[in-house]
């Protein structure tokens, strides 16, 4: 039988801001004790209110533009609810359907691999499931890291192809400074 590929590609970048998503916390937590760097905020303690990551934003912009895309004149965050254990808030904030960036491209090899959009989300915690012992710890430090998500439409034609992108998207985000890009 013949198969044709078809691809589509979701792509997590977290962020290099000072700061998390929504909140003040340091969010460089590189070798530091687990949930120590957190607060009510990016914990979802009631009462508390969560507050944009400017840099976070201006740096989605900034790869939209450097993308090819559409930059969005209005933009809104939603919740997206659902239960994941390192999750502290039980829901995640993100965008979809007012994306910072939309309708860009990327050319790889002549082509240009279409972009549906470019978003801001958190990141959750870390889980790490210790099976000798039989249980889970979590650690909270990396939960609210921002996270900008990049979505192509499935017009990817080989694994050869989606490589390339890849690592020119890679490329991108380490020229511009906003990125490890350690994916």
């Amino acid at each position: 039988m013949d198969y044709d590929v078809i691809i589509g590609l979701e792509i997590h970048a977290e962020l290099r801001t000072k700061s998390k998503m929504f909140c003040a916390c340091d969010n460089n937590s590189e070798g530091r004790s687990p949930n120590t760097a957190v607060c009510p905020i990016c914990l979802g303690h009631p009462g508390t209110l969560p507050v944009p990551n400017k840099q976070a934003i201006e740096w989605t912009i900034m790869t939209g533009l450097a993308l090819n895309c559409e930059i969005s004149r209005l933009s809104k965050f939603n919740r997206k609810n659902y239960f994941y254990p390192d999750l502290p808030k039980g829901y995640q904030i993100s965008q979809f359907d007012q994306p910072l960036a939309y309708n860009g491209f990327l050319e790889v090899s002549g082509e240009k691999i279409l972009i549906t959009r470019i978003h801001l989300e958190e990141d959750t915690g870390k889980s790490t499931h210790n099976k000798n012992q039989g249980h889970t710890l979590l650690d909270f430090n990396r939960a609210g890291t921002p996270l900008m998500e990049l979505v192509t439409e499935p017009v990817i034609k080989n694994a050869e192809q989606a490589k390339k992108f890849c690592q020119n998207y890679q490329r991108i985000l380490r020229y511009l400074e906003i990125s490890n890009a350690d994916m």
